[in-house]
């Protein structure tokens, strides 16, 4: 028999073993960026948070969306989960912005190198049909119970949308623009933040809203490792068999989801519109 875990298990441990300090230094970094855009949320008076992320929907998605924002939010305040919402909305905020800052730059690489995107390819495969909940034994295994394992599991998680987006946006720019702007003895640096990079966005906005709305999937189910916020309420809802709580939790999740939806989704097609 091949026992392909127990390979695996060796060799998490051996990691675990030899790169402690290096984990607990990670663990102290992202802790202190998750606290401190909580902190950011909670400091600020909800109906100031209401109005910012209302006026914020207003502008980049219409009015439709922003009066959905204000109402929505107010129902969560209504209900008692303002705090958890806040919660789960630093562990996505932080955990999509360090996938982003790893996915952009890898997709960039897989477009640019053929070698690159091969490899990248069935690991990004293999990253999203692996079930969410095995990506939560390294993450408490490297990081223990909390916030650190939840955002580490979520950004492997939902970092595959925005390295494909990426690799597809920027293979999709015509090749005769691309020739035309190396025959101006354009650099590759160039070449890549004023050429491939702006006519790419639009696809590569639509990643980080993939990305995004996995942040949030992935973060209600590291709930299951202490990681708070509205996975908690849902978990509870879960395991104490408690349909109201669960029914709550479930509500504001949506709206929570709704509105970053609506809101990032905006972005992507105000610059495809600019594009046409």
């Amino acid at each position: 028999m091949i026992r392909i875990g127990k390979y695996i298990e060796q060799f998490i441990n051996w990691l675990t073993h030899n790169f402690g300090p290096f984990f607990k230094m990670i663990k102290t970094g992202v802790e202190a960026m998750a606290d401190g855009v909580q902190w950011v949320f909670t400091f600020m008076p909800f109906y100031v948070v209401i109005a910012l992320l209302g006026w914020l929907a207003w502008k980049r998605a219409g009015w439709g969306i922003g009066v959905v924002t204000v109402l929505g939010l107010l129902l969560i305040y209504a209900m008692g989960y303002w705090a958890p919402t806040m919660e789960t909305l630093s562990l996505i905020l932080v955990s999509a912005f360090i996938a982003l800052l790893i996915g952009v730059p890898l997709g960039i690489w897989a477009a640019r190198n053929k070698t690159a995107g091969s490899i990248m390819r069935p690991l990004l495969d293999f990253m999203q049909t692996m079930p969410a909940f095995v990506y939560l034994i390294p993450a408490v295994l490297f990081f223990g119970l909390g916030k650190v394992p939840g955002v580490f599991a979520t950004i492997i998680f939902a970092m595959p949308p925005a390295v494909r987006l990426t690799t597809l946006g920027i293979s999709q720019v015509p090749q005769d623009i691309v020739e035309a702007t190396r025959s101006f003895g354009a650099t590759t640096k160039q070449l890549l933040f004023k050429v491939e990079l702006p006519l790419a966005l639009p696809t590569i906005l639509a990643g980080v809203n993939q990305t995004i709305m996995m942040s949030l999937s992935m973060v209600v189910v590291s709930a299951m490792i202490a990681a708070g916020g509205l996975g908690e309420i849902v978990l509870k809802g879960i395991t104490q068999l408690k349909i109201g709580i669960g029914f709550e939790g479930g509500i504001a999740v949506v709206i929570l989801a709704i509105i970053l939806d609506r809101i990032t989704q905006s972005f992507g097609k105000k610059k495809q519109r600019a594009k046409s």
